[in-house]
């Protein structure tokens, strides 16, 4: 790998940054003092700031020659709503709340690069280092650009990074068009009328309704949409009833649909509604349906992404730099590569578990009790960061 020295040699002193944002995790909108640190540490280097965007968010504007060409480069600094099994000495000092997809790592990439930058200005325009928060539910870059992120940093191009369990340190992946789906929720309510068990004759069961509908569903999956394009429609809560002898009044179904194209997930939306609305009619009943879009396809443009890959591949070598696959996981940058080109990228983070748990790796590690970020990917994920900026504004 061809790593910045002053990047490796750097590398400790930010590390030590990172596990200290990973002691004192805060969720999202609440990330109040991982914004100081972040803002402290800017400042010291002498980069100007904006602070509040998005409610905690923090931009870091980094100048140098005369173009007014410019790029962002975003990493997100919300933690998890989890309980930590780690026992190390950064483990969380917050019942409750964890750095668990490694936030707490992508600050402290893009802290790294900010050091760097603000020591050798390779470039020819403007670096815009977004910090932002609440990814995790939140809509953080939603509220960011509400608030005006690109009319007040004005970009060419936005790009982000997450790292990724369960492939060797060393290795990138990038790819062009979807790399991560929508996210929705639903909720269905059928309204039936309750009485005893042993007489169901006298009322209107719900229940018998709901799975019909349950089962229905994945017919959208199988029969209405193109087999080639993806969409996933789980059902993941049942709620009905209190008493075993009792026929409830009302059953609820909640869920989430992923996709990779809002055409599908128009498509999808459409069609539950008709068979929850059509079905409960059939049993003679009523039904509602809520259907919530949450975060939006994240799709990379071709330009931005194959840029990316040239940069990375200078890094570590084009047998390193692996074709993106598409995962049904949600990512708020979604938002921002609607609003602007760019590119959003996994770097891997080795197996994202930590030795004490004796846990094996993979993605799954995301999310989980017993992970911890990589710090060695501290200098890699840096190097990156400073390469694209310093290629695309040279």
């Amino acid at each position: 790998m061809k790593l910045i020295p002053e990047l490796v040699a750097a590398a400790p002193a930010i590390g030590a940054i990172r596990r200290d944002i990973h002691a004192h995790p805060e969720l999202c909108f609440k990330e109040e003092r991982t914004a100081d640190v972040v803002a402290a540490q800017l400042t010291a280097w002498g980069i100007p700031i904006h602070r509040g965007m998005g409610t905690t968010g923090v931009v870091g504007i980094v100048k140098a020659g005369t173009s007014n060409r410019a790029i962002g480069l975003r990493a997100d600094m919300d933690a998890l709503p989890m309980q930590e099994f780690n026992t190390f000495a950064h483990a969380s000092q917050h019942a409750g709340k964890m750095h668990a997809c490694g936030h707490d790592g992508h600050t402290a990439m893009l802290l790294a690069a900010a050091q760097q930058f603000a020591k050798q200005r390779n470039f020819d325009g403007t670096v815009y280092l977004i910090f932002q928060p609440a990814e995790e539910g939140g809509g953080g870059a939603r509220e960011m650009i509400k608030d005006g992120l690109f009319e007040q940093f004005p970009m060419e191009a936005v790009f982000g990074m997450h790292n990724w369990p369960g492939s060797e340190v060393g290795k990138f992946a990038v790819s062009a068009g979807p790399v991560m789906a929508s996210s929705n929720e639903f909720t269905v309510t059928i309204r039936g009328k309750g009485g005893h068990a042993a007489m169901p004759h006298n009322g209107l069961d719900p229940v018998p309704v709901a799975c019909q509908m349950v089962q229905a569903f994945q017919t959208i999956i199988s029969r209405n949409k193109k087999p080639i394009d993806a969409g996933v429609i789980s059902v993941t809560m049942i709620h009905a009833g209190e008493a075993t002898n009792v026929i409830p009044d009302s059953c609820e179904l909640r869920g989430t649909v992923r996709t990779f194209s809002i055409e599908v997930l128009d498509m999808i939306e459409q069609r539950m509604g008709e068979i929850a609305k059509h079905t409960a009619a059939a049993f003679g009943m009523e039904c509602s349906f809520e259907f919530v879009r949450n975060y939006p396809p994240t799709i990379n443009a071709a330009k931005e992404a194959e840029f990316a890959r040239k940069v990375m591949a200078s890094i570590v070598g084009e047998a390193n730099v692996t074709a993106q696959e598409p995962t049904m996981g949600a990512e708020d940058f979604a938002y921002m590569l609607m609003a602007k080109p760019g590119c959003y990228a996994f770097i891997a983070n080795g197996d994202g578990a930590h030795r004490e748990m004796g846990h094996g790796g993979g993605p799954c590690m995301l999310h989980n009790p017993s992970y911890d970020f990589n710090d060695a990917l501290i200098p890699l994920g840096a190097t990156y960061w400073v390469k694209l900026a310093e290629a695309w504004l040279a």
